[in-house]
């Protein structure tokens, strides 16, 4: 997954410049791996979905379904210009997506703000267009919010761990994007669940070790 990653681009196509995709979305799962649960809507009353990008998806979304509260996790990619893109097309350069995960969840369980402080402390966001020895577009980090409230979540949270890292002392600004929730595009059977599926396969995730406060007194508790 990232033998060729340092040739890899790390700048955003231009329009003009993307692959032309397809009409019909690629075929995928229907369920959860682990838990059974249906891996597009509707997730059953009351709950909530997120999306997160925080570098290759497959340890990412482990992250999330292993997590109290989480009713579903999907694999997938957002943020791009080509329509229904494959995993090769993304891995090219060319399509501009990032490798995110789609997160459904109880927030009578659990919080977007929980949510938002495990995407923090599971990555290193302050990395630009890559993970680790992952390089690539598809691996920046990215809140996608699917509300205002989101909005305004993601950004306290991104503020206050910014003010936890400079205590901390790394020095790197965060280079999350915050952006609307743009079309998810599943992605393959075979990468949804994949380390469920694979339990030794790779997971570039680490994160940099400083917790993330959360809340909506976060900042100025800091």
């Amino acid at each position: 997954m990232f033998g060729l990653n340092l040739l890899k681009k790390t700048k955003l196509p231009a329009a003009e410049e993307a692959l032309p995709g397809r009409s019909t979305p690629i075929p995928t799962a229907e369920t959860h791996f682990v838990n059974g649960a249906p891996l597009k809507a509707p997730f059953g009353e009351g709950v909530e979905t997120a999306i997160f990008g925080l570098g290759c998806f497959w340890g990412a979304e482990r992250k999330f379904w292993q997590t109290p509260g989480v009713v579903s996790t999907a694999v997938g990619y957002a943020a791009g210009l080509t329509p229904n893109p494959t995993y090769e097309e993304v891995c090219s350069g060319q399509t501009g997506h990032n490798e995110v995960v789609l997160v459904a969840f109880d927030p009578k369980r659990v919080s977007y703000d929980e949510l938002l402080a495990l995407f923090f402390e599971s990555h290193n966001p302050t990395q630009g267009m890559r993970q680790g020895n992952d390089v690539g577009t598809q691996y920046r980090s990215g809140i996608y919010v699917t509300s205002e409230a989101q909005r305004e979540a993601a950004e306290r949270a991104k503020a206050a761990y910014g003010q936890a890292l400079a205590k901390a002392g790394h020095r790197d600004p965060i280079t999350t994007e915050i952006l609307e929730a743009p079309e998810f595009f599943y992605a393959e059977t075979y990468h949804q669940q994949y380390l469920a599926k694979n339990p030794r396969g790779y997971c570039g995730l680490g994160g940099t070790g400083v917790s993330c406060p959360v809340g909506l007194n976060a900042v100025a508790a800091e």
